[in-house]
């Protein structure tokens, strides 16, 4: 966990005085489609210890109707750890968002599973999906060894496992063979893999099909393709799933999605949305989907669900989608933007 600081109405950092502040993550970010529509939601994580960031972190996740649990570490000196910022504008028009990630020092490199009863968090308390980002199983090589025994017991107690693959360049320089190697191990078990082109060649060295074409149609039998390769790579998966985007304007996008469950593919060609800040939609995405799964819905309406809570993550100044119902969502879905009453 960490927080994010952007300024307000839409200006760029550098020329900004005023900033608002929040508490932000990838995983908090899909957990919390499944938190704000009423089903238990847990967090592990790592905290400062006596920190004022820590405690405010901690009053957001409550405030998403988020429990959370995980060590404090103190921060030693004046150079020791502390909770990571994210500095990020929302951009505007024809000017694109920048960010920046200051992460040195970031608590989040000490995760250790040695902290956390797995055989209590799984076994006893129950889980239905716990869902793994790379941005953290890339993060140290501690926090890659988490993830993997989070994997493992998970598998162990018949936990369904959902991973972002997230690839980030500067996390795997010097770490490649290593990451390679533990990101294979977790695929091999999951349940749901979700990445696009990118991660799953750079992750994995998995190539799709040679291009046949450009636009929307070539992207999506592209997609379909490497997906094919994928799914002789990892069995073990049901579900792979990823977003399709085409940015117009920094405020206006063509936004798809593309998923496979079994056998059967889910496509939703790109729709126009109308983007207040971008920063989130794919992770809402995946929580809808997940959320989908969760409420044994047919497969057709896992994806629809998933690009709508998208859609509405792109509409809040907050990295993460606060659905108020299921309705709400669902209108985005059918494109009702009436007035309710």
């Amino acid at each position: 966990m960490g927080v994010r600081i952007t300024p307000v109405n839409g200006q760029p950092v550098h020329s900004s005085h005023l900033f608002e502040m929040q508490a932000t993550s990838a995983e908090t970010n899909v957990a919390s489609i499944a938190s704000y529509l009423g089903l238990p939601v847990k967090v592990l994580t790592t905290f400062v210890k006596g920190s004022p960031i820590a405690k405010f972190i901690k009053s957001n996740l409550k405030s998403r109707h988020m429990d959370y649990e995980g060590p404090e570490v103190a921060q030693g000196d004046p150079w020791g750890y502390r909770h990571q910022f994210n500095i990020a504008d929302s951009g505007y028009g024809s000017r694109g968002p920048r960010v920046q990630n200051d992460r040195s020092g970031e608590v989040g490199r000490t995760l250790n599973v040695k902290d956390f009863d797995l055989e209590r968090i799984f076994g006893e308390e129950g889980v239905q999906i716990v869902h793994l980002s790379g941005l953290i199983a890339a993060l140290s090589p501690e926090t890659s060894a988490f993830c993997l025994e989070i994997a493992r017991a998970a598998k162990k107690h018949g936990t369904r496992i959902s991973f972002d693959l997230n690839y980030r360049a500067s996390f795997w320089k010097g770490r490649a063979e290593e990451l390679r190697k533990n990101f294979t191990e977790i695929a091999s078990v999951a349940d749901i893999l979700i990445g696009n082109e990118e991660d799953f060649q750079l992750c994995f060295g998995i190539e799709g099909p040679e291009a046949g074409g450009q636009g929307i149609e070539a992207e999506i039998e592209g997609f379909k393709g490497l997906i094919s390769n994928v799914k002789k790579s990892f069995p073990n998966a049901s579900v792979f799933a990823t977003t399709l985007r085409q940015v117009v304007s920094t405020n206006e996008h063509l936004w798809g999605a593309v998923m496979l469950a079994g056998n059967e593919w889910q496509i939703i060609e790109p729709r126009k949305i109308n983007v207040l800040d971008r920063i989130g939609g794919g992770d809402g995405f995946v929580g809808g989907l997940l959320y989908g799964i969760l409420k044994g819905w047919e497969a057709e309406k896992w994806p629809q669900f998933g690009w709508a809570t998208g859609a509405l993550a792109t509409t809040f100044l907050t990295d993460y989608a606060q659905p108020a119902d299921e309705e709400m969502v669902w209108s985005i879905w059918e494109g009702n933007a009436r007035v309710k009453r």
